[in-house]
């Protein structure tokens, strides 16, 4: 929105001046240097602030930033809970981060030429993904599954092992 000429470009300036404060108080929130508690009392108010800038973008003549406004709102309680539930970040870079590797691969290999190899292709990856996220050796998972379907038993579970165990307690 902030590229945007005409009425458009105030709104995308407003609400990426809230964006700056608010990263400027989470990245001391997840430091340490400002308390959780008072993070949320800061938030309050700009949540305030931003959903009005995202109202009168809604209402706004470039069709653009109105668009973008009016989804934005309509997900607008989304957009903040990472500020009342400790561990979610207000980002996706994890997740940018997992499709990392896929990205490349399709780029060097140019992609897979049936739907079957687009199937196994997804399956691999999200099972190197979620190895690496849970510090999984990849090889030993894939030998383990190679090995159950040999012995006809179980494939071995890619849920984090703190969750298998408080499954079996």
């Amino acid at each position: 929105m902030i590229d945007r000429d005409g009425a458009g470009k105030p709104i995308g300036e407003a609400l990426l001046s809230h964006s700056n404060v608010l990263f400027g108080w989470w990245h001391r929130a997840r430091d340490g240097t400002l308390s959780r508690a008072t993070f949320q009392n800061y938030v309050g108010w700009l949540r305030s602030a931003f959903r009005s800038d995202l109202e009168r973008g809604a209402a706004c003549s470039c069709a653009q930033t109105a668009g973008t406004c009016r989804d934005l709102l309509a997900h607008e309680p989304w957009l903040w809970t990472f500020v009342g539930r400790p561990g979610i970040e207000p980002t996706n870079n994890t997740a940018e981060r997992a499709a990392r590797h896929a990205v490349l691969w399709r780029k060097t290999s140019g992609g897979t030429n049936s739907e079957r190899g687009s199937r196994y292709v997804e399956r691999v990856l999200s099972v190197v993904a979620t190895c690496l996220q849970q510090t999984r050796d990849v090889l030993d998972y894939l030998t383990d599954c190679h090995q159950a379907a040999l012995d006809s038993s179980p494939i071995p579970t890619l849920l984090p092992r703190s969750l298998t165990r408080s499954r079996a307690a």
